[in-house]
Formats: structure tokens, C-alpha cells, sequence
């Protein structure tokens, strides 16, 4: 009788955490949904060719590969491909493997966009080519390609009241969120191989920018700072608003807060 009782409870405990599961992954999916939703409403949307099943890299992709993804068009309009272009991509090759629903760009396709004559042609109505000088880890091992999109951070040595940087404060802070690598030293994204390991190294990465943003990193590298790039995953278009500057003080008070919240263990 008691095993019966052990059993029941048991099962009874499972259906309730099989319950308890599916009633947080379904909150979790209607969160996602909402999020989605809201950034189609402020940010626009487009309808982009994506991938529809997982292409391994080499693949001449046929019309059974493609399928259409709806997106928020800020920061995708004019890098991602839309059902205009089908047709010349269609028996094209990857660069490199794909997953399923993965958006299309011409930097995945072998040859790339073959429109483009120049870098001059790459840069859309109204922004700015503007290249900083960044190499090794400050551009990600050199991971950085043509048609990513990254964060720009800069570290500066301030001057302090008199004027003078010897003893000013160091401050690290981002400077500009989500800005399009038009090209990595010479190679664009119709030049390049994103093959990882391919293709030279480089000390400069031209980045498509606003003319007030090509102002601020004028005047970033003429302050004599280090510039670091930041890689961002090419789906992503959110931009954390009101990040602070960091320095010493900042980091001392909250790197245990940082860890807490990157970790998950907050009550």
C-alpha cells in the first residue's frame, strides 16, 4: 500500500511539474511574441529572404532553400536580401554554413551583391564611410567581416581641471550601437570570404555612419583613445539605452551586481 501511495504521489508530482513547464515555456514563448511584436511596431518591418532549413557551406541554393521572414527593418534595410532579389541568388554558393531561419545577406552568398562597382555604392543615401583604426582583439581576433554589425566603445584619458591628461581619468564608455562594417582594410562584403580563418589581416574597418556619428569618432581618434568593436549577432537589432561610463569606481561598486544579473541567481 505504501509503494502505491510512493508511486502516486510520485506521478502526481510529475503531471504537476510536466504542468508547471509547459505553463512556463509557454509564458516565456508569449513573452518572446510580445517582444517581437513591439519592435515590428517601432522599428518598421520588411519582408527578408531567410533559410529554410540548416545549409551547410558550399550549398548552390535552389528556390526549395529559401523561404521569407518578416523582420524589423532598422538595420536591415538595404543589407538584407529581399524576394526582389531571389532570382540572383539562385544557384549561387554559401560561404558558410547556415541554420534554419538564419536572414540572407550578400556577404553569405559567394561573389556577393553583383551590383555593387564600388564601396562608394555600398553606402546608403545620407550616411557617411568612415574607417578607425582597430586591430587584433580590438576587433575581435580579426572575426570582424563585411556586413557584420557591431557596438563601437572607446577608452579615454580625460584631462582633468588644469587641462592636462597625465593625471586625468580613464573612462570607457560606447559610443555608437548597431553600425553597419562596410568594409575590413580592403575587403568588402562583395571581396570577401567569411570563411573563418580566410582572408588578410587588417588595422582598419570602415563603418557606415551618420554624418553627426562620423563627427564623434573623428573626434574620438583624435583624442588619441583606444577603439574596440564589439560583434553582434547579425538578427539583432535592440541598443541598450543610457549605458553609463565606466571607470575604476564604477567597476569596483558593481561588478558583483554585473555577475549576479549575467549569471541568473538574482531572487
Amino acid at each position: 500500500m505504501k509503494r502505491k501511495i510512493v508511486l502516486a504521489a510520485a506521478l502526481a508530482a510529475g503531471l504537476v511539474a510536466a504542468l508547471l513547464t509547459r505553463f512556463y515555456l509557454g509564458a516565456k514563448e508569449a513573452e518572446v511574441a510580445r517582444e517581437k511584436s513591439r519592435l515590428l511596431r517601432q522599428y518598421g518591418s520588411m519582408e527578408a529572404l531567410c533559410f529554410k532549413r540548416d545549409t551547410p557551406a558550399g550549398t548552390a541554393l535552389s528556390r526549395d532553400d529559401i523561404d521569407t521572414q518578416t523582420v524589423p527593418a532598422l538595420g536591415m534595410r538595404s543589407q538584407a536580401l529581399t524576394e526582389d532579389k531571389l532570382s540572383a541568388v539562385l544557384g549561387k554558393k554559401t560561404l558558410i554554413g547556415h541554420k534554419a531561419g538564419e536572414i540572407i545577406f550578400w556577404a553569405d552568398i559567394e561573389g556577393g551583391d553583383p551590383s555593387a562597382k564600388g564601396l562608394s555604392d555600398s553606402v546608403k543615401k545620407r550616411m557617411r564611410a568612415v574607417s578607425v583604426n582597430v586591430t587584433g582583439a580590438a576587433a575581435v581576433s580579426g572575426m570582424v567581416k563585411p556586413n557584420d554589425h557591431v557596438d563601437v566603445i572607446g577608452t579615454f584619458n580625460f584631462p582633468d581641471a588644469s587641462g592636462s591628461t597625465k593625471n586625468g581619468e580613464l573612462v570607457t564608455c560606447t559610443i555608437l550601437q548597431n553600425v553597419l562594417v562596410l568594409a575590413t582594410g580592403r575587403e568588402t562584403a562583395k571581396s570577401v570570404s567569411r570563411s573563418l580563418g580566410s582572408g588578410q589581416g587588417y588595422s582598419m574597418v570602415t563603418l557606415e555612419v551618420t554624418p553627426r556619428e562620423a563627427e564623434m569618432l573623428a573626434f574620438a581618434e583624435q583624442m588619441k583613445g583606444r577603439l574596440m568593436l564589439a560583434l553582434r549577432n547579425r538578427n539583432d537589432t535592440w541598443t541598450e539605452k543610457e549605458l553609463p561610463n565606466v571607470d575604476f569606481n564604477k567597476i569596483r561598486s558593481e561588478i558583483e551586481e554585473l555577475n549576479i544579473l549575467r549569471n541568473g541567481i538574482r531572487n
